[in-house]
């Protein structure tokens, strides 16, 4: 009997590692293979065809740190990040909160705040592109109506960084809007029912009852909002090409421009994975945050 069940057992288990198969096969071509091929061609002097010519060891991450233009990069994106990840969050918050409410044509306003969902990063930077254009754009228009100074904002290099970040939140307040959305419709009601009868205000309602509710939420769509913002490329591509005097050369252009442009595959390789180390750094300390507020609620 006994020498039943382990064979039953073994053939379970050699019958799910079959099942997985196609999927270590995938993520081992696609996913780990060049992980491992990226952090080799950082510590290798490449060829301008990419292929490696001698160790170096860590020279080129060293190289980095002592390098203006990377430096610059480094800065510009932790800025970038921080901003459009805070407005994209903040304002899908509210955005969703009001979509919310039970009153009249609300749907049309719910279709109107996701619709960016649908539109894909080079529509969207090319739309963008025409409304920033100094002549014929629309805040140049406004700008002229508010008889207020013209600004150009895609060759500024104060204001080309807050283009990019307008740019980045818009594009990415759909999915955030319709994910917080649904988040807030599943609070039972009865909670704010019991609240009207404490007699509570809308401000405390909030703390209480909403932010707590949708707590796994929002630490879901700001994970995925800052992952998705180290990674953004097309709209730095299409607007400004990383200019002007890399005021918006973010890492992942960076790492484009490095690998394609310049031919440096070592340099580009040794960015690749600093933001991936960055990207895996604060992805944990969410998680830690996350985690110790959990523990706190538990103890209230």
């Amino acid at each position: 009997m006994k020498k039943a069940s382990n064979l039953k057992f073994r053939n379970q288990s050699a019958l799910g590692w079959l099942l997985l198969l196609p999927s270590f096969i995938i993520l081992g071509i696609f996913v780990f293979y060049p992980m491992l091929k990226t952090f080799f061609l950082s510590t290798q002097l490449t060829d301008l065809t990419g292929n490696p010519i001698k160790f170096i060891g860590f020279k080129n991450f060293s190289n980095l740190f002592t390098s203006d233009s990377f430096m610059t990069s480094f800065t510009i994106t932790l800025i970038f990040v921080f901003f459009s990840t805070l407005l994209t969050l903040v304002l899908a918050y509210l955005m969703a909160m009001s979509a919310s409410q039970k009153i009249m044509g609300i749907a049309v306003f719910r279709t109107m705040f996701s619709s960016t969902m649908g539109v894909s990063v080079t529509v969207a930077s090319i739309l963008w592109l025409f409304m920033f254009n100094p002549q014929i754009g629309m805040f140049s228009k406004i700008l002229t109506f508010l008889h207020l100074p013209q600004i150009n904002f895609l060759s500024d290099p104060t204001w080309s960084l807050v283009a990019i970040i307008g740019t980045t939140v818009w594009m990415n307040l759909g999915f955030a809007f319709l994910i917080l959305l649904g988040a807030i419709q599943a609070i039972p009601q009865d909670l704010y029912q019991v609240a009207d009868l404490d007699g509570a205000s809308w401000l405390m309602r909030l703390r209480k009852i909403t932010i707590p509710a949708t707590s796994p939420t929002i630490f879901f769509v700001t994970v995925v909002t800052l992952i998705n913002a180290f990674q953004t490329f097309g709209q730095v591509d299409i607007l400004t090409s990383g200019g002007p005097d890399y005021h918006t050369n973010l890492l992942v252009y960076a790492i484009y421009q490095d690998a394609f442009v310049n031919h440096s595959v070592g340099r580009a390789s040794a960015q690749s994975v600093i933001l991936t180390i960055i990207i895996m750094l604060f992805t944990m300390i969410q998680f830690y945050v996350k985690n110790r507020k959990g523990a706190n609620y538990a103890n209230e």
